[in-house]
């Protein structure tokens, strides 16, 4: 239960975003900032821990069906490890935390708090492949990093210390890579469009928004209502850079040495801050039933005259649900009145209520409340735990629904310089372009509208391309366009 007694959203989602997100996240119970003197770091409470842990559970479970093995590698890097791939110092260099010292005695190498973990991996990577038989190594670590980014903090979106996963794979050829990089990429597309009820748009970074020192940064992006978009998971194609700075080679089948082919990719605890974002509304917090750690409340609504007989059926109905594996809670309180209940679980974003009063219990039936809408049925008490089920599937249906009509209805065409700002600055949402490849092109886009390249669609993928032979000009610049861009406003 929330320990907060104003139970009531008092922001409003469509026109204070930011102020209302974070009062949702804390009035529902999932963080806190940290202490004075810790801007940019959150206490994630068990609530909205638990969230993450039913995402940790759903991709750990699909790494190790395809043969991944988790590890993990130390929290520190020594800085000569970190400069050996010169295009991860460049590329993250403004946002390390550094140790100078252990004790009272200065280190004789600074060590980097971890902003991404290539350069300490790769190391032992390289002395665990020696032969092609040694391939493809799949490790995988789920651990904490830190970026010291100058921003304000946004809990789950935006901190300096964040909760992720990232793989790390050595391949003997290209192809295998890059088979691997489109793999992850799918299982994270699963994660937003099966778990979380968002559905995403993927593809990959401009040359000069990929990760340092990969060939190509894969993406998953996500439409948030506020028009802004979540780059919601990327996986790289390493190429043999990393391979060849920290020499990742295999002796292939004829005995001749060889550079690995090497990937990374990641998926963090920004899921949680475009879940909350996505599916929230003024009432609080909404989950879809896949991660919800409460899935459904029963509520007994009782008088002096037919409390034992309400509260020992709405209890039967309770070890139903539990005992068919569903998350229950029976909220049997005498102190709280029924009105009080119904607004702490709908703040605290409980998918489905049932509510029981006397006219139920003699009906043998149950009263069906659903969390996004407030649709109301009447059911059967029989076979509970299956017709539970069937609600859990009509609330993420209309979860998703809502999320998928946001991004159709907001995603814009422009071919100039001024239908590009025009469009994110009334509308929002993604805006897709011909551009000529050049970053110039982006840089003058985002400096007078703060938004940016955040996806180019893949070659094969049709369905997102422009036509560039009728659009064959840059909308910026009016040179020869190379691709279609999205542009967007990001979190």
């Amino acid at each position: 239960m929330t320990d907060n007694q104003d139970l009531g959203i008092t922001e409003s989602k469509e026109y204070n975003t930011g102020e209302w997100y974070a009062e949702v996240v804390q009035k529902a119970g999932l963080a806190n900032y940290a202490p004075e003197g810790m801007s940019g770091f959150i206490v994630t409470r068990p609530r909205g821990y638990a969230l993450w842990e039913a995402v940790q559970s759903y991709l750990d479970e699909k790494f190790k069906a395809t043969e991944v093995q988790n590890a993990y590698f130390p929290l520190f890097i020594p800085e000569s490890y970190l400069e050996r791939e010169k295009d991860i110092v460049e590329g993250f260099d403004p946002e390390v935390a550094w140790v100078t010292h252990g004790g009272h005695n200065e280190l004789e190498e600074r060590l980097a708090v971890r902003p991404t973990s290539e350069s300490i991996i790769a190391p032992y990577m390289s002395q665990w492949v020696r032969s092609h038989r040694d391939l493809p190594l799949r490790v995988n670590q789920w651990a904490s990093v830190v970026r010291w980014e100058a921003t304000d903090t946004k809990p789950f979106f935006r901190t300096k210390e964040f909760l992720w996963q990232e793989g790390h794979t050595a391949h003997a050829d290209k192809e295998d890579a890059w088979e691997e990089t489109m793999l992850r990429l799918d299982q994270y597309e699963s994660a937003y469009e099966d778990l979380l009820a968002i559905p995403v748009l993927r593809g990959q970074k401009p040359d000069h928004d990929k990760f340092p020192g990969a060939d190509t940064t894969t993406t998953v992006e996500a439409l948030m209502p506020d028009g802004k978009s979540v780059q919601g998971a990327t996986s790289h194609h390493l190429g043999t850079s990393f391979a060849e700075a920290f020499d990742i080679t295999y002796s292939d089948e004829d005995e001749e040495d060889r550079n690995a082919h090497t990937t990374s990719w990641g998926f963090s605890w920004r899921s949680i801050g475009a879940l909350i974002m996505t599916h929230s509304d003024d009432q609080g917090l909404v989950l879809p039933p896949t991660v919800a750690p409460t899935q459904v409340v029963v509520v007994p609504i009782w008088q002096e005259e037919n409390q034992e007989k309400v509260l020992d059926y709405a209890g039967s109905v309770a070890d139903d649900l539990e005992n068919a594996g569903i998350r229950v809670e029976l909220d049997d309180r005498d102190e709280r009145n029924p009105g009080f209940k119904f607004n702490e679980h709908e703040l605290n974003g409980v998918p489905v209520r049932l509510e029981i009063g006397p006219n139920e219990v003699d009906d043998e039936e149950v009263t069906v409340v659903h969390r996004p809408d407030g649709e109301s049925t009447v059911e059967a008490r029989a076979e509970i735990a299956e017709t539970v089920e069937s609600h859990f599937d009509e609330v993420y249906a209309k979860l998703y629904a809502a999320a998928e009509e946001n991004v159709e209805e907001n995603v814009r065409d422009a071919f100039a310089r001024s239908e590009i700002l025009g469009t994110i600055g009334q509308h929002g949402g993604y805006v897709r372009a011909p551009w000529c490849g050049e970053e110039a092109c982006e840089t003058e886009i985002k400096d007078q509208i703060s938004a940016e390249i955040v996806m180019v669609p893949f070659p094969d993928d049709e369905e997102k391309q422009l036509d560039l032979d009728d659009h064959d000009e840059c909308a910026i610049c009016g040179e020869s366009s190379e691709e279609t861009a999205y542009f967007a406003k990001s979190y």
